[in-house]
């Protein structure tokens, strides 16, 4: 099976137990022009998409994980680190992936992920960004479109199939947010060189 397959199912086992948590599935909007309507199709999109899965940290309570909802899209929290991860674990026929307890930060044969803050925060998050430009990073998998690889376990091969209606409603939604400043930090590749994350001047 390969790693993505993998990565994928991972998400979608997510999905469903963060969808049970939050009392069933949401329903989704009729569809309008109007944009509040927009937003609420965008905020239905990304709950089933799983987004909060990975981009929201979570909060452990007596009946398991739950979403923070103080923290809700801001990403891997910045003072946050992963824990050691034993020589030889990721390894073929081992494990093809690790997460730490938020399901914010990976490692992999791909070095070290980490779920970027999607609030509109104009310095750490996608406050800076523009509708094209999120489009353009779905489509190519690249940061801001052009920048480096969008690591897994980001399902963008999947995402980039939605879609110019989907993905706009989306981005509205994310910048409805309240813009929370985290800075998440860069990836990590397998050598231990940080892999730079593009942001707008």
């Amino acid at each position: 099976m390969k790693v993505s397959t993998i990565f994928y199912t991972i998400l979608a086992l997510f999905s469903i137990a963060c969808t049970l948590l939050a009392g069933g599935p949401p329903t989704p909007p009729k569809s309008s022009g109007s944009n509040q309507t927009m937003i609420a199709r965008g905020k239905y999109l990304t709950t089933i998409c799983a987004c909060n899965d990975c981009h929201t940290p979570k909060i452990f309570t007596k009946m398991g994980m739950e979403l923070d909802t103080t923290r809700m899209l801001s990403g891997h929290m910045e003072n946050d680190t992963l824990p050691a991860i034993p020589s030889g674990v990721i390894a073929p026929g081992g494990w093809g992936a690790l997460t730490n307890g938020h399901l914010t930060g990976w490692a992999g044969p791909w070095g070290k992920s980490f779920a970027r803050n999607l609030t509109p925060d104009t310095t750490t998050g996608l406050g800076s960004w523009t509708e094209a430009i999120f489009i353009k990073a779905i489509r190519t998998g690249k940061d801001m479109g052009e920048g480096r690889p969008i690591l897994p376990p980001m399902p963008w091969e999947m995402y980039r199939t939605m879609t110019d209606d989907d993905l706009t409603a989306i981005f509205a939604y994310l910048k409805s947010l309240p813009p929370i400043a985290n800075a998440t930090p860069d990836p990590i590749a397998p050598s231990g060189e940080r892999m730079p994350t593009m942001h707008m001047k």
